[in-house]
């Protein structure tokens, strides 16, 4: 182990380089230049500057969950940090490993409110796994390591470390050891027996598959788990791509709207395999979904995450590639679970059935059109909004990482999302959907996508609201509209004034002539589509809801 002399900047970058880290989003301040003049001389390590921290943040949380390794994403003190906190917030929920750099105030400023000046480490300690400030040089390449480690280990998540000024530069004699492994538990032989013993008893289980099948890497191990014993498999909410919607022991995605035949597979089953998931409140519909008679197994790698929502009757703290790999090994069989499998994947299959009272509405007609014409590696991220539920309903990930959706309900994610993406797989096509209340609040990142090239294609379904307030505000305060109305933007011309390729269509046929040209022209491209504002949701009009609250 060789030791040399450096900053604590070049130590940062040296640490970088060692994770094999290749691209890093930011805004640039002027609190941690160092870094930046330390990644000047790093050519194997691309930066890109973002017009706004929360967008750089969100790409680098996309980035990440695209990639399965950590997001780099810097900002400077305070306001960078507080515009950047969003992404935060998401990689927290959604269990995305995330390493965030914050500049901060010189040390000898500190307590005295300086400019720009707030405890970073106070300030993010409920949205991070850790938050540390790093004050002695010496100790950068110990606090920087830790940090990828945290940030990769058990639940992935969001690690902050602050970066005074003053420490960025001073030089110190730097040692680097190898960085730490991400740990992989197995379950034990009698955790294992435990299962065994439940599904030898069952006669309705099913699968409940969360995204900690995605960070395992154990979307194939599923599919031979589930396949061997003729297991239903649901998804958990916007966790779509762990198991492939075509396949016939399918039986849907459990989020916001989820139809209820669906719902009622997961009530109608005696055991239930929670893999992979916390069993969020979406997921549970409210934490209503599970009853005190079912089984729980639930299996994950957190043990903060195993009996916060429901009390299991088989915990297991593991990796689920490691458990998936020990419960193949199984010998359980019911001669009833295939007829149940496929009952549960009949389901799901009239439930997305196309009716001919939607041949009208374009929302759903697009989804069956990009359904049929998008290679079948094509990555899939969406905004927050109702739009996002013909997604959910209609669109069939069959192949793996094709979906990056944020699980923190986050507006303004889809389309810096689709750029982490599409940095993440350039030679994948990339859409993202956005409704105009969501696009809004990030579009100046188009600029960003033309920058740098980065040929994503942004569907923005504009019904001049904000559709989902607006659904839930006709629910419980019929008629009476406050502040969910929008105005009239033009995003074909916003798009064309930022240097990317803008339509505007009201039909299906302009529709299909624009997306065939966005996906040909290879630049950024934003297709505006008028939408209804009276279909409010996939099964509901406004004039629908108020009827049925008279």
């Amino acid at each position: 182990m060789k030791e040399r002399k450096e900053t604590a900047a070049q130590a940062i970058v040296h640490c970088l380089q060692q994770a094999q880290v290749e691209k890093v989003f930011c805004v640039p301040g002027e609190s941690y230049l160092a870094v930046l003049d330390a990644l000047y001389d790093t050519p194997s390590i691309e930066v890109i500057s973002a017009r706004h921290e929360g967008g750089a943040s969100f790409m680098a949380e996309a980035y990440a969950k695209s990639t399965l390794k950590p997001g780099i994403v810097m900002a400077t003190r305070a306001v960078g940090a507080a515009n950047l906190s969003i992404g935060v917030h998401t990689a927290y929920q959604d269990s995305t490993p995330l390493v965030v750099f914050l500049g901060q105030v010189h040390s000898k400023f500190r307590g005295r409110e300086g400019f720009q000046e707030v405890d970073l480490e106070q300030y993010f300690q409920s949205i991070a796994k850790w938050s540390i400030e790093l004050t002695d040089a010496e100790r950068t390449v110990e606090i920087v390591q830790r940090a990828f480690h945290i940030a990769t280990s058990g639940r992935p998540g969001p690690v902050i470390v602050s970066l005074p000024e003053d420490v960025l530069p001073q030089e110190a004699n730097m040692l680097y050891p190898p960085m730490p492994q991400r740990s992989s538990p197995a379950p034990s032989v009698w955790e294992v027996k435990q299962v065994e013993e439940l599904l030898t008893n069952a006669k309705r289980p099913v699968i409940i598959a969360g995204g900690g099948v995605k960070s395992a890497k154990a979307e194939q191990d599923l599919q031979i788990f589930a396949e061997m014993l003729h297991l239903p498999v649901v998804t958990a909410f916007r966790r779509h791509d762990v198991f492939p919607n075509d396949h016939v022991l399918y039986a849907g995605h459990l989020g916001l709207g989820t139809p209820t035949s669906i719902l009622k597979t997961v009530k109608q089953a005696d055991v239930v395999l929670a893999l992979g998931t916390r069993l969020s409140e979406v997921t549970t519909q409210d934490y209503s979904l599970l009853s005190p008679e079912q089984q729980l197994i639930h299996i994950d790698i957190d043990y903060n995450s195993i009996g916060k929502s429901y009390a299991p009757n088989v915990a297991i703290v593991a990796d689920i590639k490691e458990a998936l790999m020990q419960l193949i090994t199984l010998k359980s069989t019911s001669t009833n679970w295939e007829n149940w499998a496929l009952s549960c994947n009949a389901a799901y299959m009239q439930a997305s059935r196309k009716e001919e009272s939607s041949s009208t509405n374009i929302n759903r007609n697009i989804i069956d059109h990009i359904k049929t014409t998008l290679p079948y590696d094509a990555i899939i991220t969406n905004d927050a909004g109702n739009f996002a539920s013909w997604i959910h309903q209609f669109y069939m990930f069959n192949q793996s990482h094709t979906y990056v959706g944020p699980t923190s309900g986050a507006m303004g994610y889809g389309l810096p999302a689709a750029i982490g993406a599409k940095l993440a797989y350039p030679e994948r096509t990339v859409i993202a959907f956005a409704g105009d209340g969501g696009f809004m609040m990030t579009c100046q990142e188009l600029e960003t996508a033309v920058r740098y090239d980065i040929p994503v294609i942004c569907l923005v379904f504009n019904n001049k609201m904000y559709g989902t307030i607006r659904m839930h505000q006709e629910m419980h305060y019929p008629t009476r509209v406050v502040a969910t109305d929008l105005g009239d933007v033009r995003f074909k011309e916003l798009a064309n004034s930022m240097g990317a390729v803008g339509y505007r269509v009201t039909t299906m046929q302009e529709f299909k002539v624009a997306f065939a040209e966005s996906c040909q022209i290879k630049k950024p491209t934003v297709i505006e589509i008028m939408s209804d504002s009276e279909q409010i949701s996939v099964t509901a009009t406004i004039t629908d809801i108020r009827k049925a609250r008279k």
